[in-house]
């Protein structure tokens, strides 16, 4: 009977923490430095109020390092910023021109998204890491 009762708490202990509607942070970092998040990992944004949360990462087409391509190709990379509300935005690694996006006065730009692919690997979503960095407009 006890250890049923401690799986029980055991249990429900899992689903009261699983259900945490908070991002698991990451660093606490100055505006205009680089930092690197992994999927669902936030990061505090000193002097600026905001919270940046890289969500995941779609349509990976960049060229593999093992291959020849006529076309660069390009990741999105999903991420939430937080400053009292919310909004999420889609930051492209093979588009200069969409590899960064305003938002309450700052700038939020894509720095790099490692790993970078290979023919013979794929990658899983959870390897990914996002180089991110945020300045004042």
């Amino acid at each position: 009977m006890r250890s049923k009762l401690l799986i029980l708490l055991s249990a429900c202990l899992l689903v009261v923490t699983g259900c945490d509607e908070n991002p698991p942070l990451g660093p606490t970092v100055p505006l205009g430095r680089e930092f690197t998040l992994a999927p669902g990992e936030a990061a505090l944004i000193e002097d600026a109020s905001l919270q940046v949360q890289f969500l995941s990462v779609s349509g990976d087409s960049r060229c593999p390092a093992d291959a020849v391509c006529i076309q660069g190709g390009d990741a999105l990379v999903h991420v939430r910023v937080t400053n009292g509300a919310s909004a999420e935005f889609v930051l492209h690694t093979g588009d200069l021109s969409r590899a960064s996006v305003s938002h309450a006065g700052v700038e939020i730009e894509l720095v790099q998204l490692q790993p970078y692919p290979f023919s013979s690997r794929t990658i899983e979503p959870v390897e990914y890491r996002a180089t991110l960095k945020v300045t004042r407009l």
